[in-house]
């Protein structure tokens, strides 16, 4: 797996035609997408309805997982890694829930049937990760705060491991954000209290706001780092960090010997509609035409800088690559067509699995 240089897409799948119906695309992407529920609808229910509910979802969630990776399997080597949305068991935490995620029919369930997820993602070699949501805070300074966070963080290594991962130190990427007033200090005493797959699987990432790359290293001894590279951009106001940069050498060697992964974005196109797609933007300039941070950050449909996407592409030889955007497995598969181009100076078609032209909501069960 190492060898191989991947560009991936977190979470959803978007089938290639969005100019369908809608009602169609969703016919068509649901077999693919996770669903979700609310502890406002649940509670709204009867005990059985409400656990009939969360079963059917269970059901669906974990077949939707084997055929994003199963759609993702299908595609180039080098557009074989995806991250698996965090919704799969929903209100899995949730104080008036939790109880049915201990049942034991529900729990062997989820056994049986992620563990032939997993199984397949790495008969297909697919590389996986996930994502605890902005809640997770293990560097807060509340106490509770923490404590929720580490339950939050242990439910996705629950996932993990029945999928077959956390064995070894990053067989498995699991993400969170410093966050927390507490810092590095915070994450290194919450790291205590983890459970040896969650050890083996967390990654912390440089944010956009307080926590840059230079507080990440404070950790480079604890876990593996993740460089994201928009988040610096807009922490730095404007530094376009090279591959070469000894900090990156230093995040690169966190992961002892595992090839790392990076988190690509870019701000949104409509921020920007009159800026070169062959011109870098420049932080600094973009403020001072009365741009704020917070619509800086965020992510954009595609990546549409050429220019950008030359620089990000450099850190392919050392790290795999993970697109943040609103496109999803669009907006991956038009950067691989970019890094084609670039290297072939001739336009190639577009690189579509085949499971693109198929009707997914028949794809077929997992496997006994």
């Amino acid at each position: 797996m190492n060898n191989i240089k991947r560009i991936g897409f977190a979470c959803k799948y978007m089938h290639h035609d969005q100019t369908q119906k809608k009602k169609l695309l969703e016919e068509i992407q649901r077999p693919l997408n996770t669903k979700c529920t609310t502890v406002q609808w649940l509670n709204r229910q009867t005990k059985e309805v409400a656990e009939q509910r969360l079963w059917d979802i269970m059901v669906h969630n974990i077949q939707s997982y084997y055929n994003l990776i199963e759609y993702v399997g299908g595609l180039p080597n080098e557009l074989r890694m995806v991250r698996l949305g965090s919704d799969i068991l929903p209100v899995y935490t949730q104080r008036d829930w939790c109880y049915y995620w201990q049942l034991p029919d529900v729990r062997e369930y989820c056994a049986v049937h992620l563990e032939k997820v997993g199984r397949l993602a790495r008969l297909l070699n697919v590389r996986l990760s996930m994502h605890p949501g902005q809640f997770t805070v293990l560097a807060s300074d509340s106490p509770d705060i923490v404590d929720r966070s580490i339950e939050e963080f242990e439910y996705h290594t629950d996932i993990i491991r029945w999928m077959g991962f956390g064995k070894k130190f990053q067989d498995f990427k699991c993400n969170v954000h410093i966050s927390g007033r507490q810092g590095p200090a915070g994450i290194k005493a919450a790291l205590k209290r983890l459970s040896p797959e969650a050890r083996n699987t967390i990654t912390i990432e440089n944010d956009e706001n307080k926590w840059g790359i230079e507080h990440s290293l404070e950790l480079e001894k604890d876990l593996a780092l993740v460089l994201d590279i928009h988040h610096h951009w807009c922490n730095t106001r404007g530094e376009y960090i090279e591959p070469t940069d000894d900090r990156f050498k230093r995040i690169i060697d966190s992961w002892r010997g595992v090839r790392p992964a990076i988190h690509y974005s870019v701000s949104r196109e409509d921020l920007l509609p009159l800026h070169s797609k062959r011109i870098r933007p420049d932080f600094c300039s973009l403020e001072q035409q009365g741009h704020k941070k917070a619509k800086l950050r965020a992510h954009s449909d595609y990546m549409w800088n050429d220019d950008v996407n030359d620089w990000a592409l450099g850190f392919l030889d050392y790290a795999d690559i993970m697109v943040e955007s609103k496109c999803k497995n669009l907006a991956s598969l038009a950067l691989n067509n970019h890094r084609i181009n670039t290297l072939c100076k001739e336009p190639v078609v577009n690189t579509f699995s085949a499971m693109d032209s198929l009707n997914l909501a028949k794809a077929p069960m997992i496997p006994a």
